[in-house]
């Protein structure tokens, strides 16, 4: 029986050299608040100042936000949204990777209501409120191909003092314009390619694996997936195709647009966890990690649907028995995380030790338990104990 809901509403521009349409196509504001990271990429690359000149001739003016972490944080989004607020910012642009255009995101949606950002939060020490007013209009400009959140409503915002990252977002946070250019991605050093392009990865094969999933969302899971493995090893090596960018950059947008339809699972439960406590560790990376041992245990209770995604990775599964079949998945993961140089990833070269693990298999439950409740296997807290314990090196 089928039975879903499909609602995307932003207007996806895309294509090579497509970022040039901000000059003239219609803009949500007269006066964006700009938020970039604070590693200074978007200046080096030139993005920044492009962006700023194609906003002036669309008669746009700007207010520069630029303190975004690689793991963004309620500081910087609530700051961001007291900017927002006092320069009589009407929109919000992020530029660059998934966190600045998940911040933008928070950002929009705390500037146009009371209190701070964490008063909308919906589990943990959130407050659990519901927003009087929609966020401000938000404009996606995306620089990596991963996080695909300029497809999607869903932003993740850590709170520094309880080591909570988790995940929000409702019908008003969803970009009313992305621009997904592949050109701007072409600057993007082989290690950050890699973990960006393994989140957008994940995103798919989770959507594919969710009970929450639809035909929609699982054609573009596929499509993602077969993307992801036959580009990412290409891009890693030489990222200055456009082809090959431009395929990985649909391949995120793509999987963004599962989030949408679908929703991930409780891998990225157990992520947020991670990086939560670890906020130098890459959202990536961390998801990289606990993969091959978290997807075992998905292969064991839902083989059918882990060998759809192991045969669009190329495996060749005929001949096995269903339970081969559904473990030839994690055979294909491990290949890829090989093939995009990933595998050399340890929780210890972070600061994570052993001994925080049951602390961190309670705070995946607590902070981001509704992802458990979309999983299709029932994981108690031993159970995700056993799988960081797996994972751990």
């Amino acid at each position: 029986m089928l039975d879903f809901t499909f609602h995307m509403p932003t207007r996806i521009i895309f294509g090579a050299g497509r970022l040039a349409e901000l000059g003239r196509t219609r803009l949500p504001g007269r006066k964006a608040l700009v938020v970039i990271s604070a590693g200074g990429s978007m200046r080096r690359t030139g993005h920044l100042d492009k962006v700023l000149a194609l906003l002036a001739q669309n008669g746009c003016a700007t207010v520069i936000f630029d303190k975004i972490q690689p793991n963004p944080v309620l500081t910087h989004v609530d700051e961001g949204a007291a900017l927002a607020r006092a320069e009589g910012c009407d929109f919000v642009l992020g530029l660059g990777g998934g966190s600045t255009i998940d911040s933008a995101k928070s950002i929009a949606l705390a500037a146009a209501n009371p209190g701070s950002y964490w008063d909308y939060i919906q589990s943990g020490t959130g407050g659990r409120k519901r927003p009087e007013r929609p966020a401000l209009p938000v404009v996606a400009i995306p620089t990596t191909a991963g996080t695909g959140t300029e497809a999607d409503p869903w932003t993740v915002i850590t709170r520094e003092d309880t080591n909570e990252k988790i995940g929000w977002g409702d019908d008003s946070t969803y970009p009313a314009l992305s621009i997904v250019d592949p050109m701007l991605m072409v600057s993007v050093p082989p290690a950050v390619t890699a973990m960006t392009g393994m989140d957008a990865f994940f995103h798919a094969a989770e959507a594919y694996l969710s009970t929450a999933r639809q035909p929609s969302s699982d054609l573009l899971a596929l499509e993602a997936v077969s993307l992801i493995s036959q580009f990412l090893p290409q891009a890693v090596k030489d990222g200055n195709s456009v082809q090959v960018r431009t395929m990985l950059a649909w391949a995120s947008t793509a999987a963004g647009l599962c989030e949408s339809l679908s929703s991930c699972i409780s891998h990225h439960s157990l992520e947020h966890a991670l990086s939560a406590h670890h906020p130098a560790l890459p959202h990536g990376a961390g998801l990289v990690m606990l993969s091959l041992p978290y997807f075992e245990v998905m292969a064991r209770f839902q083989p059918k649907r882990c060998a759809d995604l192991a045969v669009t990775m190329g495996e060749d599964i005929e001949g096995m028995e269903l339970r081969e079949q559904g473990l030839a998945l994690v055979t294909a993961l491990r290949k890829l995380i090989a093939a995009v140089g990933l595998d050399g990833l340890k929780m210890s070269d972070y600061g994570v030790t052993r001994e925080e693990i049951p602390a961190l298999a309670r705070n995946a439950r607590e902070t981001m338990g509704g992802l458990f409740a979309v999983t299709p296997v029932d994981l108690r807290e031993d159970a995700v104990i056993a799988i960081f314990e797996k994972a751990y090196r």
